[in-house]
């Protein structure tokens, strides 16, 4: 009986399956890209068309955080769970309050951070300002504020779409983190 050799495999053509098995998972892949914030910056502007804007200092609720992360509202410190009912109070005044703003459109939040301001700190400021905003616009709308945030413009009905442009303009989302100049008043 003669002895038979072990069949040889073509290793080439497994090669080229396995090259086409990884081309197809790269391109089918989608790979997360979930870095920095969800915030929509304005356009930049060039210098010959910046505009000086002048606020009266009622009109600026200042805002800002030091270097321990500690909370100063007016240059008085304040506690974070508190600054969303402290912006509305300022957003919403109407010209009740002499020290607070003349209107939701002139209201202004400037935000001012240290270096040394941990990015948790200053994400939940942020956060707390937002919310005003969100509390504000949910209550000229009729909604609650769950509803308010889980609005879908492509199923809303147009009344809905109304009512959310509407509050959207009469609140207007007013923050600065830019040098302000003030008038006075």
């Amino acid at each position: 009986m003669a002895k038979r050799g072990v069949p040889e495999v073509n290793a080439g053509s497994m090669a080229d399956i396995a090259f086409l098995l990884l081309i197809f998972f790269l391109v089918t892949t989608k790979i997360p890209n979930e870095k920095g914030l969800p915030i929509i910056l304005p356009p930049k502007k060039d210098e010959n068309s910046l505009q000086k804007i002048e606020l009266h200092d009622r009109n600026v609720l200042t805002v800002l955080v030091n270097s321990r992360n500690q909370l100063l509202v007016e240059r008085e410190p304040l506690n974070i769970k508190d600054l969303t009912e402290k912006t509305i109070e300022f957003i919403d005044n109407r010209k009740k309050d002499k020290h607070l703003s003349d209107s939701p459109k002139d209201a202004v939040v400037s935000l001012k951070t240290d270096r040394g301001t941990s990015y948790k700190r200053y994400i939940q400021v942020m956060n707390s300002v937002q919310a005003a905003y969100n509390t504000l616009r949910a209550r000229h709308m009729g909604i609650s504020l769950t509803e308010y945030l889980a609005y879908d413009a492509k199923k809303a009905t147009e009344k809905l779409r109304k009512r959310y442009k509407a509050a959207k303009k009469e609140y207007p989302l007013n923050i600065s983190e830019a040098e302000q100049t003030s008038v006075g008043g």
